[in-house]
């Protein structure tokens, strides 16, 4: 079973070049709805594994990262693909609608 990848500022640009869709949560710890939909996040990895990539980045380590994708609210869910965000979605989202956003992009 896959697991969500923890991103950073340093292995950003290595995860996000690829062909296959990158889910990224943006998150903090002391952020509850970003503790509600963490599972959600890790199920789709275990769910995706060889067909997407899932990741975290934690806004309070990686501001770089904030800043770059304008981040001004979390959780903050986006999909890349070829390194270009192509879905952008803020708050909790259903699990569902994760998954169809990522599956659109295979």
């Amino acid at each position: 079973m896959g697991k969500a990848l923890v991103i950073n500022e340093e292995n950003f640009e290595s995860i996000i070049n690829t062909d296959k869709p990158v889910l990224i949560d943006f998150w903090a710890e002391w952020c509850g709805p970003c503790q509600m939909i963490g599972p959600v996040v890790e199920q789709l990895a275990g769910e995706l594994d060889g067909q997407a990539i899932i990741g975290k980045v934690d806004v309070d380590t990686n501001p770089n990262l904030s800043v770059e994708f304008g981040i001004r609210s979390i959780p903050a869910l986006m999909v890349l693909k070829n390194g270009k965000v192509v879905e952008k979605m803020i708050g909790v989202q259903p699990k569902a609608e994760l998954e169809k956003r990522i599956k659109a992009h295979l």
